[in-house]
């Protein structure tokens, strides 16, 4: 009998020394409609599940929204409130109208509070109206390549034609973090902004992971009774990006943690070059004097994120590796 416990004792010590070693045994899938998580700088898919159906996305569109409006008008820009975005329906910080608030404030309360007056106040404020802006995102949205997502609003309120995809949110999420003042918003938990009453409005980021895991970075949470509950999020670690996104999903905050989780065990970031490390003398055209050449010197550091090696195939790989600013020339 003795023998028998020892027995049944070290195969369960045992089994849960395999499945520490092995993500996979910690995740096993989604309770999602529509699911996908992928490594950001490779875009390399780690996880998907019906990623390319069109399904109602909710407030996850300011994701969009707000990479827009970054991309439009300076941060400082002073907005005063129109009419039409007072009063909007749904998650709202209840502007007034006339007030004046900045860009900047303005997006923190898109992606803290997932302001739909704010929203809309943005929108208008780039474009003119909403569904002006609506072009705008659906422009950008082209220019991601995107093939299964389509705007009608800036804050995610049910339409019939505005739908997105997990893949295509996925790869709208990991072009915006590529964005440093949006990385910045969206990481965010706690921040105020004035009050039009002269106090100050207190915004409390509604993904909630921010508080539990030093690791996550955003993104943006959404629900609406049609498209259920949507979330985005990502997680940062040694180096290596991850994305979650889940559609229509009942339990989005156990799912999440254990896809970021899954995510950043299955990926290891290796730094390639150092800031300076690598130059290269290029030749310049039309220069006078004879031969001219300037020296391009690595301006960051630069690092890829490989996955583990499969079986049955070489450890090794060849890849086309891209860095932003990769060279900083000088003569």
């Amino acid at each position: 009998m003795k023998t028998t416990r020892r027995i049944a004792a070290l195969t369960f010590t045992l089994t849960i020394l395999f499945c520490l070693a092995l993500p996979v045994c910690a995740f096993s899938g989604t309770s999602a409609r529509a699911a996908i998580l992928i490594e950001a700088s490779t875009r390399g898919v780690i996880y998907e599940s019906n990623a390319d159906a069109r399904l109602p996305m909710a407030s996850t569109t300011k994701i969009m929204t707000a990479l827009c409006a970054i991309e439009s008008r300076p941060l400082t820009d002073k907005i005063t409130i129109p009419h039409d975005a007072v009063g909007v329906e749904g998650s709202s910080i209840y502007l007034r109208e006339g007030e004046v608030l900045t860009v900047e404030d303005l997006l923190y309360a898109v992606m803290l509070a997932s302001a739909n007056d704010a929203a809309t106040a943005l929108a208008i404020a780039v474009s003119g109206s909403v569904d002006a802006f609506a072009e705008l995102m659906n422009a950008r949205a082209r220019s991601l390549g995107l093939e299964n997502t389509h705007f009608t609003n800036p804050h995610g309120l049910d339409n019939e034609e505005h739908y997105t995809s997990a893949r295509d949110l996925a790869t709208v999420t990991a072009a915006a973090l590529e964005n440093e003042t949006f990385r910045t918003i969206a990481s965010t938990y706690k921040h105020t902004i004035p009050a039009a009453d002269g106090g100050v409005r207190v915004l409390i980021n509604h993904n909630k992971l921010l508080r539990f895991s030093d690791d996550v970075i955003g993104v943006k949470t959404g629900f609406t009774k049609r498209s259920g509950r949507c979330l985005v999020t990502a997680a940062e670690r040694g180096g290596v990006t991850v994305i979650a996104v889940t559609l229509s999903d009942p339990d989005d905050w156990r799912d999440h943690t254990a896809m970021l989780e899954h995510g950043l065990d299955a990926y290891t970031a290796y730094t390639l070059a150092e800031p300076g490390s690598l130059a290269f003398p290029v030749p310049v055209t039309g220069g006078e004097g004879g031969d001219c050449f300037v020296i391009a010197k690595t301006a960051n550091r630069c690092r890829y994120a490989f996955p583990p090696a499969r079986p049955n195939r070489s450890a090794s790989s060849s890849s086309t590796v891209s860095c932003s600013r990769p060279y900083a020339a000088a003569t």
